[in-house]
């Protein structure tokens, strides 16, 4: 697998494509939602979907409803849908189909712990919505031209991407909620093979982040020219063989592998075994273990850009198995200008960290190169993992 690996593909023409690809993307996105709340109501159905507060998790209900809140109110209900990132976010929208779906599902106005204390709507009822907001959206989808321009595909590419990002945390959530999901809502990946070796890659000027047309998220923009010096980088993640070298050489209780983040990060959690089938990309670390394994290995996390620079130049660098922390923190780029939606990027700069690649729950219309996921850096829940630089 290298740099023009399926997910590439699919992701690149996704963003470039049309009404067609868009469509496809937009029923794909509901096929796995669909079949992600099968397996949760194999599991929750006989007591209300009801899941335990956590930081890290949505109520099931509550999730598939903003699926189709967020989907209503960016097609059905925006009115100015076909002036893609030039549309005022805050013009009058109709009223949604479902009574006071705006005080239940807008993330951006419902505090995180609020959402279990919600009245929700039944699954029935949620399904039907569901179902309604996409009728809707494909019916407005296939009103537009052939040829339709990139502002009026905006938005569906967007509600296409945003479904399958939730699909993804539905995956997740399953994980530590011990649900089980069908291999069908996962992308195969290859087992790593190269055992540590790695990539030189020159010194070059390279510019990063979306340019042309197409559809880009607004943290992606504007391209931004960086001068990269010469860096060796591993041909795939660090595998759980490798990381368990760490572990054995007692590098969880070695102080002076950590900074002090996370040496106050280890102190404060209890910190399960760390391990895996030993030829997969180790997971579900946290970027502070990331850092940590680099400081006794005598290496360094790459910085985003020359993740970046690596993926889309070297044809022997493997991606695609696991989302891999960088040393960078999620910044934007010089002249950032916010998208209509507002809180994708803004609110979460300065906090997080970016992570690039992919993992086997993420979409292939969502796993680019250029692509920027971010989480806090203590976060193990997620499918993060690492590879390192000299």
């Amino acid at each position: 697998m290298d740099a023009t690996w399926q997910g590439y593909s699919a992701a690149q023409g996704f963003r470039t494509g049309g009404r067609d690809l868009a469509r496809a993307a937009l029923l794909a996105a509901r096929s796995r939602t669909l079949r992600l709340a099968d397996a949760y109501a194999d599991v929750l159905a006989g007591q209300g979907f009801r899941v335990p507060y956590r930081e890290t998790l949505n109520p099931p209900l509550w999730e598939w409803g903003h699926v189709a809140w967020f989907q209503e109110w960016w097609i059905a209900r925006n009115a100015q849908r076909s002036r893609g990132v030039a549309c005022d976010p805050d013009h009058a929208r109709v009223p949604s189909r479902m009574p006071e779906a705006d005080a239940m599902y807008d993330s951006s106005r419902v505090a995180h712990t609020r959402r279990w204390e919600l009245a929700l709507p039944d699954a029935k009822t949620t399904r039907a919505w569901l179902a309604a907001t996409l009728d809707d959206t494909l019916k407005l989808l296939e009103a537009l031209p052939e040829r339709a321009s990139d502002a009026e595909l905006y938005f569906f590419r967007l509600v296409a991407l945003h479904e399958e990002m939730h699909a993804e945390a539905s995956v997740y959530m399953a994980g530590s909620l011990g649900i089980p999901v069908p291999a069908s809502v996962l992308r195969e990946v290859p087992q790593l093979s190269s055992d540590g070796a790695t990539l030189k890659v020159p010194g070059q000027g390279f510019t990063t982040g979306w340019s042309g047309p197409g559809f880009a998220f607004d943290n992606e923009l504007q391209p931004l020219e960086v001068q990269l010096q010469a860096f060796e980088i591993d041909t795939e993640p660090v595998s759980w063989a490798r990381f368990r070298e760490f572990v054995d050489a007692g590098g969880y209780r070695a102080r002076a592998y950590w900074d002090e983040d996370g040496w106050a990060w280890l102190q404060a959690n209890d910190v399960p075994a760390r391990e895996g089938p030993l030829q997969a990309a180790s997971t579900h670390l946290t970027a502070h273990e990331a850092q940590a394994w680099c400081r006794w290995a005598g290496r360094r996390l790459p910085n985003e850009f020359e993740w970046e620079c690596a993926a889309l130049t070297q044809p022997g660098f493997s991606w695609g198995q696991v989302w891999e922390w960088t040393a960078s923190k999620f910044l934007p780029y010089p002249g950032f200008m916010p998208h209509p939606y507002r809180d994708y990027s803004a609110p979460w700069f300065e906090t997080r960290r970016v992570l690039r690649g992919a993992c086997p729950a993420t979409s292939v219309t969502l796993a680019h190169p250029r692509y920027r996921n971010f989480f806090e850096p203590q976060r193990s829940d997620v499918f993060a993992g690492f590879r390192s630089c000299a």
